[in-house]
């Protein structure tokens, strides 16, 4: 199991704040919001916002902020878990961030959890910590992570959790103030697939779960799915699937 001592999130600093732990004390682990400089290799080296840093026991800990005021996310514990002690991530040296939305939740949760004497309290911030330190390693091993990809990122979440919307490529583009040509380059890059094939997907997803679990109509679900014309939903939902809305229904509720 896990103990933290101490948690926080979006924890704001001056501009000239530093801390600066030359025999360290327990696991630390630092979530940058803002722009920050860390003790490298013998050297202050300067690191953009969404760094993660994991640092172990009596290691030695500095950073700080870039003459501007500083935020992040951080928490001291104490651990005797294997995906902690044997971890993959480097020791002290930061590393960019993946996924800041999920992790920043998941941080808000531990903070939740921390300060509350509730009864599940000890597996609940070890089960959150196991989460927190999958996201970091996710990051880690996916590298290459520009400031760019934290917009397409964004546009991401906002497809699949809006699946129904009207999504073009145009649209899509407009929000990043890109064309639709560069979009639809750096979205598969990233992603591994189109824009539209995402949005496609999103809403397929979505029209098997209301298919199976809702009262409404083909009619209705393909509506709240995007597609204000049924046939063409049948067609795709075919297209993704190989079947029928209506055989997938049967199939799947009977």
């Amino acid at each position: 199991m896990a103990f933290i001592h101490y948690v926080e999130c979006n924890t704001t600093h001056a501009a000239n704040f530093v801390v600066d732990v030359p025999a360290g004390s327990q696991w630390l682990l630092v979530i940058t919001k803002t722009p920050a400089q860390f003790w490298v290799h013998g050297g202050l080296k300067v690191y953009p916002e969404h760094t993660v840093v994991l640092y172990r026991p009596q290691q030695k800990v500095y950073y700080g902020a870039c003459g501007e005021p500083f935020a992040n996310d951080w928490i001291r514990f104490e651990a005797d878990e294997p995906y902690i002690t044997e971890s993959p991530l480097p020791f002290g040296i930061p590393f960019a961030l993946s996924d800041p939305d999920s992790c920043r939740k998941l941080v808000e949760l531990l903070v939740s959890e921390h300060h509350f004497d509730r009864d599940c309290k000890a597996s609940s911030i070890d089960l959150l910590l196991r989460a927190l330190f999958n996201k970091l390693w996710e990051s880690y091993f996916q590298g290459n992570i520009t400031p760019q990809y934290y917009k397409l990122l964004k546009l991401r979440t906002l497809i699949q959790s809006n699946p129904g919307e009207y999504w073009t490529v145009s649209r899509m583009a407009d929000v990043l103030e890109i064309s639709p040509g560069y979009l639809q380059n750096i979205y598969k890059k990233a992603f591994g697939l189109s824009c539209m094939g995402d949005v496609i997907n999103s809403r397929i997803r979505m029209a098997k779960e209301y298919l199976v679990y809702s009262t409404e109509s083909i009619a209705e679900v393909a509506a709240r799915c995007g597609y204000p014309n049924v046939e063409h939903f049948c067609r795709q939902f075919k297209q993704m699937t190989g079947y029928t809305p209506r055989n997938y229904q049967r199939q799947s509720r009977g």
